[in-house]
């Protein structure tokens, strides 16, 4: 599943600088991916592209957002799930110049 923002969002911002796809937006601002402007998914609080968003697959054995959200309000999006195959696939488009080994990090060899 693609992670996502909750309501509960209290805009302070700790999660943006922690995910290694660009994959978090301030509320209000447009997304990017493969050089397209995407309008924002959110107007009052931070939001994660999907589309952008590998759960940290292949950089982290958890969710980066998940670990400094002080309210814990980046959770699985329940009407998104995916698998661990299609987020490494993903991981490895959106970062062409990095090799991820068999051994990639992953919340799912937990």
């Amino acid at each position: 599943m693609s992670t996502l923002i909750t309501e509960e969002c209290i805009n302070c911002g700790a999660c943006e600088p922690e995910c290694p796809n660009t994959a978090i937006y301030e509320g209000g601002a447009q997304w990017e991916l493969d050089g397209e402007s995407h309008e924002p998914l959110r107007q009052d609080t931070y939001y994660i592209a999907p589309d952008k968003c590998t759960e940290c697959v292949g950089f982290f054995d958890q969710e980066q957002c998940a670990a400094v959200c002080p309210v814990d309000c980046c959770v699985p999006d329940p009407n998104n799930p995916e698998t661990e195959e299609a987020l490494i696939a993903r991981a490895r488009k959106l970062h062409p110049e990095q090799t991820f080994g068999a051994d990639f990090p992953s919340r799912f060899r937990k």
